[in-house]
């Protein structure tokens, strides 16, 4: 069986223009990490019809297991929904169990303001165009205020506010994903190189990589470090004893090369 491939796609100009910093990224990196799975890739999108829909087109081709942060609300410039069916090529429909969620929290919200609860005012009917999902879509329950989003097979879409994204994410994860856990740990061995340059250290680098298939060669370089200053992280990462192998031959070719190490340091899946 493949391993899983997990993406992660951010909708909205808010982001793009710097209005609001994305916590998406950073937070469902996070999420699966704990749980021995990878973040793939990442892609960010404004509010432009054509392009969501055309980058819609590609993750629903594409078999991976896809979040998509943002633009399932009922506003103008919300277009997550009808691009979604656009890519699909389904119609769109108001999904019975998402008109049941959103009225109960209409009820919820008039019992709140101490107001009847008026089901035909016409707020309340826009509200409903957040239950509007493509054909066959299922629902992602939302803890926060029970607004759902959906899923097309392993496309799921939830709100752009990160309280509501989150736990939904990770409700997912703990279940519909639960098996996968463990399937993409990666374990991360390196080391602090003073005073050395990639260029000196690149043809190491492919060695390394070359003799040790499935690990990956990395360099983090950093030119204002406060304490460290000028230097770079170099190191391997991949999966089981290879890792180990991989990192000894590197490291034997730094000290073959003269170089001046310093802090070493190992990440993830038997990490300390």
């Amino acid at each position: 069986m493949n391993e899983p491939v997990f993406g992660l796609v951010v909708i909205g100009d808010e982001i793009l223009s710097g209005k609001r910093a994305d916590k998406h990224l950073p937070k469902v990196a996070e999420l699966l990490g704990a749980r021995g799975l990878a973040l793939d890739w990442a892609r960010f999108v404004g509010d432009d019809r054509p392009r969501i829909t055309a980058l819609l087109q590609q993750v629903f081709a594409g078999g991976d297991i896809v979040f998509c942060c943002g633009g399932i609300g009922a506003t103008p410039d919300d277009h997550t929904r009808q691009c979604a069916a656009a890519a699909l090529q389904r119609p769109l429909e108001l999904h019975p169990q998402a008109r049941r969620l959103i009225e109960e929290r209409m009820q919820e919200m008039a019992r709140e303001q101490g107001v009847p609860f008026e089901p035909a005012r016409a707020d309340n009917v826009q509200r409903l165009q957040m239950g509007v999902f493509p054909q066959g879509a299922t629902l992602i329950a939302n803890p926060y205020n029970k607004i759902p989003g959906f899923s097309v097979g392993d496309v799921h879409f939830m709100p752009g506010f990160p309280v509501m994204a989150h736990p939904m994410i990770e409700s997912l994860l703990d279940g519909r994903y639960a098996h996968l856990h463990g399937r993409t740990a990666q374990l991360e061995r390196s080391v602090i190189v003073h005073d050395g340059t990639e260029a000196a250290l690149t043809p190491l680098m492919e060695q390394v990589e070359a003799a040790h298939p499935g690990v990956k060669v990395f360099s983090l370089p950093s030119v204002d470090h406060p304490v460290l200053g000028r230097h770079i992280e170099l190191g391997v990462k991949g999966r089981g004893a290879a890792v180990d192998a991989a990192y000894a031959a590197l490291k034997a070719g730094l000290v073959r090369l003269g170089a001046r190490l310093g802090t070493e340091m190992v990440r993830g899946q038997g990490s300390a």
